[in-house]
């Protein structure tokens, strides 16, 4: 009589715990309405589970005493936001500035280029020979 009393209790419990993992998804899946918390910071870093660097955003400072290709020389604060290769490459990078903005799609040394900063955008294509050619409004 005991060991028939104990083996109905245990099933019981297993009955509770069994329907207990059914309710619990409907539970985790009901909607939140607290929005998510703000992440601040001035640089955002995804990594691989290698520990390599496969995208980053961040800010980068003015820099007066860079020369830029066209001659003229600084360059404003702006944001930048690139996605690398699995072997480090930045294939893609795009920026924005207080004069413009550019994107830059990166391959197998190849490259396409719009830069839309100042009076002169313009788009650059260089092919892996380093070909290129360069399109500018008239």
């Amino acid at each position: 009589m005991k060991l028939q009393r104990f083996a109905v209790g245990l099933t019981i419990i297993n009955l509770v715990i069994f329907a207990s993992n059914f309710l619990r998804p409907s539970i985790a899946a009901s909607p939140d309405t607290t929005p998510a918390p703000v992440l601040r910071c001035r640089e955002l870093y995804l990594m691989d589970d290698k520990g390599h660097v496969r995208a980053e955003l961040k800010i980068t400072p003015p820099d007066p005493n860079v020369k830029m290709p066209d001659g003229t020389r600084g360059f404003p604060e702006s944001v930048l936001f690139r996605m690398f290769s699995s072997d480090g490459a930045p294939y893609i990078k795009l920026g924005a500035a207080e004069d413009g903005g550019g994107m830059v799609l990166g391959g197998d040394r190849s490259y396409t280029q719009i830069l839309s900063r100042g009076a002169n955008p313009f788009v650059k294509i260089v092919n892996k020979d380093g070909r290129e050619q360069t399109i500018k409004p008239k």
